[in-house]
């Protein structure tokens, strides 16, 4: 008998084990959409949030599907000309990354451009935010999904409605009621700015 062929080391791995593997793992064959929000209120907003879609981009096993308009708003929670207006965008991500390690990449990419989280509510260069994750609903505290807060935020809703009009944000209902509930009002769609796809 061919001494190869009784090595275990290099026998092939059963079909059923490799079928195994991949349904234990969905991750691999079983991309999700997400939404993620992006905002930005200090520096070049623009080149900052363009920076942010890039690396995520770059981000293995994620692909960056939509990309909205920009919109201008007025800091959330301060005092009116404390800060700064933000500029805001949503962009709509296919990935197989799970959402904990979603979240590490959102954060990761916001430490890249020195965001600092002094204050609750402070200026800030770039800000990610998991907005929804496909369907999932989840009060788990390091992440809540979808975002606690989004379906009160037109700087949010205004956006992803522009790349999907269709949306449903999992628990709460059609993106575009919700937009019409708290109205556009605070949100400035900025249509001289543009954020690219990336290529």
């Amino acid at each position: 008998m061919n001494q190869a062929a009784s090595d275990p080391t290099v026998q092939p791995v059963p079909s059923s084990v490799t079928e195994q593997v991949d349904a234990a793992d969905v991750t691999l064959s079983n991309p999700k959409d997400a939404v993620l929000s992006l905002g930005s209120n200090l520096g070049n907003r623009l080149e900052t949030l363009q920076g942010a879609i890039d690396a995520l981009e770059d981000t293995p096993g994620l692909r960056v599907k939509a990309v909205s308009p920009v919109y201008e708003t007025e800091p959330w929670g301060v005092d009116p000309g404390s800060q700064p207006s933000y500029f805001n965008a949503v962009v709509v991500i296919r990935t197989t990354l799970p959402p904990s390690s979603l979240l590490e990449r959102g954060q990761a990419i916001e430490e890249a451009f020195d965001r600092v989280r002094d204050e609750r509510w402070g200026p800030r260069t770039i800000d990610v935010d998991i907005v929804a994750y496909a369907d999932v609903v989840s009060d788990d505290p390091a992440l809540t999904l979808p975002h606690p807060r989004a379906h009160q935020r037109a700087f949010v809703l205004a956006p992803w409605h522009d790349v999907q009009p269709e949306a449903q944000l999992p628990g709460r209902g059609a993106v575009a009621e919700l937009l019409a509930g708290v109205g556009a009002g605070g949100v400035q769609p900025r249509g001289d700015l543009e954020l690219r796809l990336p290529e």
